[in-house]
């Protein structure tokens, strides 16, 4: 009797199991009724909201539950977004994924960087000035002002602080200000408007200079009518920097998570022009990272932090 009571068991176990594993596979819906992207600052927040209308609708309709996009004004605010638990989603600079990382190593997950135009990983960080200012190389920028993007941002403070410095720059007393333009186009406006002599900001480095390269924030702002390169000089640029990933909320269930994933993988060839306007500019398609493809970024902020107290 024992024996055919397993038996039995075990036969109603299994049947109970193929009932239940459709509406388990749902049951993710009711804890994530819509999928939550956090968006950067740094650009106007119209432009933002038009060029993730493509991932609105197609990954909407992938998940089957409504993605909303929420633009936030600068990156503190989708990193504490992610950090709450509020965002499902965002695309960071390396720099703000460190910046969770180290507050919270179980918030977010890197899944993609995108991939330049040559297939590289990485992209610099430039400084530029306006082109008839005269200043045509670091050393002429001793004692003018300088406009970083955001606190938080890898090409627009981080790195270059960090570079600067091993060059033996002592930001604070090299140049005669420093602050924060609330963006990379913010900062480009305020040194092209005189505000500051140069500013810092992001670029891929390839392809062509005069059309503001293939991907970054000079080529966002050329593409726009708000920027003629003509009118800026690049006078410094960075080592290579890894490129930022795509994160998601690591304690959202598996089912929705690989779903965005696999729409992401073959974005650049199911629709390359939504993949310009997801990834900010031409390239190659993502590709999957980790952790570990962070690790140098990470340390960099973990020591900035700890000269700032």
């Amino acid at each position: 009797m024992t024996a055919l009571l397993t038996r039995a068991v075990a036969a109603l176990a299994i049947s109970v199991s193929a009932v239940a594993t459709p509406v388990l596979a749902q049951d993710w819906k009711s804890e994530l009724p819509a999928f939550r992207i956090g968006l950067l600052g740094g650009e106007n927040e119209s432009d933002r909201l038009r060029k993730n209308e493509c991932m609105v609708k197609q990954l909407g309709e992938k998940l089957g539950v409504p993605v909303e996009l929420y633009p936030a004004s600068d990156y503190a605010g989708v990193m504490q977004g992610l950090l709450a638990g509020q965002l499902d989603a965002a695309s960071l600079g390396a720099s703000g994924y460190a910046g969770i990382y180290l507050q919270n190593p179980d918030a977010v997950e890197p899944i993609f960087v995108a991939l330049e135009n040559d297939g590289s990983d990485g992209y610099y960080s430039v400084m530029y000035t306006r082109a008839d200012s005269g200043i045509e190389n670091l050393e002429q920028m001793k004692g003018k002002t300088l406009a970083f993007a955001d606190p938080n941002s890898t090409s627009g403070y981080l790195v270059p602080k960090a570079e600067l410095e091993m060059q033996g720059v002592n930001v604070e007393d090299y140049f005669a200000t420093t602050g924060f333009g609330g963006g990379h186009e913010q900062a480009v406006i305020a040194v092209l408007n005189g505000q500051y002599n140069g500013g810092v900001t992001w670029t891929s480095g390839v392809g062509d200079e005069a059309e503001g390269f293939s991907r970054g924030a000079l080529r966002s702002m050329v593409d726009k009518d708000l920027l003629d390169m003509k009118d800026l000089r690049i006078i410094w640029k960075s080592n290579l920097i890894p490129n930022g990933p795509w994160v998601v909320r690591k304690a959202m269930p598996d089912a929705p998570k690989q779903i965005a994933i696999d729409w992401m993988e073959t974005l650049h060839e199911t629709d390359y022009e939504c993949y310009v306007d997801v990834s900010q500019g031409d390239g190659k398609g993502f590709k999957r990272v980790d952790h570990d493809f962070f690790k140098n970024i990470v340390a960099m902020r973990e020591r900035e932090l700890q000269g700032s107290r």
